[in-house]
């Protein structure tokens, strides 16, 4: 997986019936129809996941989320050979889906939630995301605070980039993520992609930085589209300045578009 083109565009498949964004949702063949499509559109990834992360959420067990995710996972793999993203902060749902021929493993609490989970990405050689939130997914928008969103978002990266090299991942394998809408209020969340060029650089090594803000909440705020169906051009103009800025990755709903998109700033900015 590359980086020296247009940004990467990681399509969205949520194997359950919660995620906020109800299209997004898919059980099964269903699922695995959706991902071949956003192939078809052009996505360079795909990210499969089987417990919401909305807020207001809840944990799921891993017999649940396995039931869920594993026969899709082996059904796609089957079908093509495009990388796999699968969002689990568990690893024995990791250790299935790598079985099953995953490549990525987007754990939103960082390797941090399961003792067992960097030490498995390490021994596999899996790629990891590590995400930064707030509190736990049935809590995290409690009257989150910050005095310097950005600031803490380094620290805690550091700390997890340290915990994922301690494991031995290597550093190739580390992908960022700043959690955008994790515990976050509206003006963290813009602060956050306008100094997106700073979450990059952890310690002294530039990593890529993957934008999770399709859809979100925040973008409704701002356009007055409490709906998520109405939020397309708020999203795309959202991941137009992530890229901007220096995401490497785009998470999205909407792939045919936002491949349009990447293309479209890489061919007018190509040193971004």
């Amino acid at each position: 997986m590359g980086f020296s083109g247009p940004a990467l565009v990681m399509a969205i498949v949520n194997c359950n019936e919660d995620s906020y964004y109800a299209p997004s949702r898919a059980l099964g063949e269903e699922a695995v129809e959706m991902a071949l499509a956003a192939e078809e559109d052009g996505a360079a990834i795909v990210d499969f996941g089987a417990e919401s992360s909305r807020p207001l959420s809840l944990y799921i067990d891993a017999e649940e989320e396995l039931r869920r995710l594993i026969p899709v996972i082996e059904a796609f793999r089957k079908r093509s050979s495009l990388p796999i993203s699968v969002d689990t902060r568990k690893a024995a749902v990791a250790s299935a889906a790598l079985d099953c021929g995953a490549d990525i493993i987007n754990d939103i609490s960082a390797l941090a939630d399961d003792p067992d989970m960097a030490a498995l990405c390490a021994r596999r050689g899996a790629a990891v995301v590590l995400m930064h939130k707030k509190g736990l997914p049935h809590n995290m928008q409690e009257a989150p605070y910050y005095d310097d969103a950005v600031a803490e978002i380094r620290a805690y990266f550091a700390s997890a980039v340290e915990r994922a090299q301690a494991a031995g991942i290597r550093a190739e394998k580390i992908i960022l993520d700043p959690g955008i809408g994790f515990g976050k209020r509206l003006e963290d969340n813009l602060e956050i992609i306008r100094r997106l060029p700073s979450l990059a650089e952890i310690s002294g090594k530039d990593y890529p930085v993957l934008v999770g803000l399709s859809r979100k909440s925040f973008i409704g705020e701002i356009c007055g589209r409490m709906d998520p169906n109405e939020r397309l051009a708020g999203t795309l103009a959202a991941n137009g300045a992530a890229i901007m800025g220096g995401a490497k990755i785009i998470r999205v709903h909407d792939v045919k578009e936002h491949v349009d998109l990447a293309k479209m700033l890489f061919a007018l900015c190509p040193e971004r």
